[in-house]
């Protein structure tokens, strides 16, 4: 199914004539209690409202089972739109019940954080987490409709903001030196990430999707900072000291450019302005020597491994891609080493 992705800062507008295009028989929105009471007002929707915890560790079988049972209970049809509003957790969650309900009724994605908007409202991957991992269930499935705007941005916390950026900072070393200076040179939480910028990167997204998009090669290539960011992020949980995603995602992205480095000879100046940036910006996630083993095994789990090897998205230079790259412990070892010397751990 087609993806309509539209970019406007009239949500309440563009959502009404996507919803008109799908001639729903009935109409239910989906949020997490904070949205609901900040943003639904907003959207003058004649809708169902479904109501769920707010926070990444609500993204469970639980409340996935809360949606369908009220999708039920309020005698949605295959005919039905179920209105996805808030961060990744809602839209993950949400895009993943209405992809399962009744084998599948149609969705639309509202992203409210900057982290949603250029990562997990547009490219159809929906999923939960689930036994202490990451969206380790889900089902590749697109939305109808992405209507993505800067207007729900102005209030968004400091820690919101940097972790969309990671996204973004991850779209511009898959496009070209230039794309990845110019976001180094913004201060996202200083100043409005303006809404050609936003176009910019999700279309970089956009771009890779439409090649692949259930994920079977150039895909790949959007897991960049992922495989090492995960497992610093499934870390975090197991010390009950949680980081936000983009945050693992940019400490992900200096360790997995120190790899590329190591094993593509990918430019050294640009690992260490990268990680000069996001030391500044994201501060440092502190490991030691102890943690190798447990983030070793960790990354043997993600869904980019086979057969126990680990694999990582790398790049021979921005904008050149490898994935599917085999990297050794040692590697691993090699580079964490490295980002500990770069970090001061």
């Amino acid at each position: 199914m087609e993806q309509h992705v539209i970019f406007t800062n009239k949500v309440d507008e563009a959502l009404h004539e996507a919803l008109h295009s799908l001639n729903p028989a009935k109409v239910f929105v989906l949020a997490d209690e904070h949205t609901a009471a900040l943003v639904l007002p907003q959207l003058h929707l004649n809708a169902a409202p479904i109501t769920i915890a707010a926070g990444d560790s609500h993204k469970d079988l639980s409340a996935l089972e809360d949606v369908w049972n009220a999708l039920q209970r309020e005698g949605a049809t295959r005919a039905s739109v179920l209105v996805n509003v808030g961060g990744g957790m809602v839209t993950d969650l949400g895009g993943m019940a209405a992809a399962t309900f009744k084998r599948g009724i149609r969705f639309i994605n509202v992203p409210t954080t900057l982290l949603a908007a250029v990562d997990a409202a547009v490219g159809g991957k929906t999923g939960i987490n689930h036994g202490g991992l990451k969206n380790e269930l889900g089902v590749f499935a697109p939305a109808s409709h992405v209507i993505i705007s800067t207007a729900f941005f102005g209030t968004l916390p400091h820690d919101e903001l940097l972790s969309g950026y990671a996204e973004m900072l991850k779209h511009a070393m898959l496009t070209d030196d230039d794309s990845l200076e110019q976001l180094m040179r913004l201060d996202p939480t200083g100043e409005p990430v303006p809404l050609e910028l936003l176009r910019r990167s999700v279309e970089v997204k956009q771009r890779i999707v439409e090649q692949d998009p259930h994920e079977q090669g150039p895909r790949k290539a959007l897991n960049l900072g992922h495989t090492v960011g995960h497992a610093f992020e499934s870390l975090a949980l197991r010390r009950r000291q949680p980081v936000p995603h983009g945050y693992a995602v940019a400490w992900g992205l200096v360790v997995e450019s120190l790899l590329s480095h190591l094993r593509l000879g990918f430019p050294s100046a640009i690992v260490y302005r990268l990680a000069d940036f996001v030391m500044e910006r994201y501060g440092t996630f502190v490991i030691t020597c102890d943690d190798y083993p447990w983030l070793v095994e960790t990354m043997r789990h993600d869904k980019k491994s086979h057969h126990g090897e680990i694999n990582c998205t790398l790049l021979a230079a921005c904008g050149h891609p490898r994935v599917d790259r085999a990297v050794t412990p040692d590697d691993i070892t090699t580079a964490l080493d490295l980002y500990r010397d770069l970090f001061h751990i």
